[in-house]
Parts: C-alpha cells; sequence; structure tokens
C-alpha cells in the first residue's frame, strides 16, 4: 500500500478534502483521523486491514495536509477541522460510526463530538492531543516564529521536517513512508502549509472541550505508545481516567507513531474495540 491515492474529494469553507472509501459497501463504517504534521498515510496498513475483515474505512486528508487544499490564508484550525469532519459525516451519510483518530485527529474526533453533535458508535483515540499542556518545545518555538521559520530555504525546510517526523516514531520509519510523509510538505504550497498549521495550533481548542470529557457516553479505548517522547504515557492514564469507563491499551515499543510503529499489534487491539 505504498501507493496511497485519495480519489474523491469535498469542497469546505477550509478548501477541498480529499478522501476514499475502502472495503465493501454496506460494512460497519468506521472512520480514520490522522494528526500533524502528518496525513492519512498514517493509517496506509491499518486501513485495508479493516477493509479486508468487512468495515467500510473512510480516510480523509484534513485541509492543509496531505492531498488536500493548502493555500495561502487558510483556516487550518482544531476549530475548522472539527467542523469539516461533521460536514464529512453528513457528506458520507454516516449517523453512527466508529471512529478511530490519532495525534490531532483526536481533538477533532472530541470537538466534532461534544460541540458539532456528531455521533460515534465508538471512539478509539490513539495518542490523542487531548489535555493541557501540549506541544513540544519545538512545536511551540516554531509556532511562536513561524514568519522566521518560513524563510528557511527549501533545503533546510525539508531536513527539518524529515528530522521533526522522524522523531515521532520510537522504531524508524522505512524510507518510503517517510517519504510519504515528508513529501506534502516539500512543495512550495507545502512548505508554507507547514507553518500555517503549526501557527494556528492554539491550546484553546482542548481547553474549551476538557471539562467536557466526563460527559462522554459511549465505548472509548485510549491506545497509547509507551515510547512516546512527543505526548508521554502517562497523559493517556490521565485521559482514560477523565472519561468515564475509558479503557487504557498500553503499546509497547511504540513511540507517538503508533499506527506505523506497532501496525500488527494496534490493529488487534482496534479490531477487539470494534468487536466488543
Amino acid at each position: 500500500m505504498e501507493d496511497w491515492t485519495l480519489g474523491e474529494s469535498l469542497v469546505t469553507a477550509s478548501g477541498n478534502v480529499r478522501w476514499a472509501r475502502l472495503g465493501e459497501p454496506g460494512g460497519e463504517p468506521v472512520v480514520l483521523l490522522h494528526g500533524t504534521p502528518f496525513s492519512s498515510y498514517v493509517w496506509h496498513e491499518i486501513a485495508p486491514a479493516l477493509a479486508a475483515v468487512g468495515y467500510r474505512v473512510h480516510v480523509w486528508d484534513m485541509p492543509g495536509y496531505g492531498a488536500s487544499a493548502m493555500h495561502a490564508g487558510q483556516d487550518v484550525s482544531l476549530g475548522a477541522q472539527g467542523g469539516i469532519l461533521a460536514e464529512l459525516l453528513a457528506h458520507w451519510g454516516l449517523r453512527e460510526p466508529s471512529v478511530i483518530a490519532h495525534d490531532f485527529g483526536g481533538c477533532v474526533a472530541l470537538r466534532a463530538h461534544l460541540l458539532h453533535g456528531a455521533r460515534y458508535r465508538r471512539l478509539a483515540l490513539v495518542d490523542p492531543v487531548a489535555l493541557r499542556p501540549w506541544g513540544s518545545p519545538f512545536f511551540r518555538l516554531v509556532g511562536e516564529h513561524s514568519r522566521v521559520f518560513e524563510q528557511l530555504p527549501p533545503a533546510l525546510h525539508e531536513a527539518l521536517v524529515r528530522a521533526y517526523v522522524s522523531s515521532a516514531s520510537y522504531a524508524g520509519l522505512r524510507p518510503a513512508t517517510l517519504e510519504a510523509l515528508v513529501g506534502p510538505w516539500t512543495t512550495e504550497e507545502g512548505r508554507a502549509a507547514f507553518y500555517r498549521q503549526i501557527a494556528q495550533a492554539d491550546q484553546r481548542y482542548t481547553d474549551e472541550i476538557q471539562p467536557l470529557y466526563p460527559s462522554i457516553d459511549l465505548p472509548v479505548t485510549v491506545c497509547w505508545g509507551t515510547e512516546d517522547t512527543w505526548i508521554p504515557f502517562a497523559r493517556g492514564q490521565e485521559l482514560a481516567a477523565l472519561i468515564p469507563g475509558a479503557r487504557l491499551v498500553p503499546v509497547p515499543e511504540a513511540g507517538h507513531l503508533v499506527p506505523l510503529d506497532a501496525p500488527a499489534r494496534l490493529t488487534s487491539e482496534l479490531l477487539a474495540f470494534l468487536t466488543a
């Protein structure tokens, strides 16, 4: 699945969103959300595995990421992305899908549910951005000086993004996988988009929903890489304690990029959760 193509699109207020469906029509719907600075490609092993056992899997690149639109003046904030997810669910005709969300995608899924009325059958959160404080020192530095970083020569920018993405993995990324994740950020549009999405990453978008976590009334599992250096495992313990009935699943020998560090283990845990 190195050839990862999103063949469908939806025009939204934040630009064109690219998406795809895997699996046979009529299968139980599952929606996968990626985080930053990634794309739906983080699911390129897990999505077909879920589709192969009968699920109808929906994947999409958030505006400003991957194959979706990138342009000046674009709203790619977590606030905008939550509304777009609700819009996509309506476009797909999904009334109550199961949702699996990684990193920023966790906040997007939580905001769509808690603020935009999106209904889920189940929710799996994989190393999500959900609790304050968040953002690595590097992330905060770039956010505070995004206009300076935008001036980096293309080769230095690419080296920076490559090192940053690589640091999210504990096992180490295969060269083709690293290229697929870094590539969208190396075009002229992508270089500006990389710093735009960091500049718009505001903690207030999780602050708005964090007090609402105890009101979540659906099955939730929290999967977390035990070797995550971006968001420590202890944050997963804290989040699981805030959501009634949530189950915490440690994923050993996995960093922040659990879907790529431990795809077989994560797929097994997700299937167990989806069929419970």
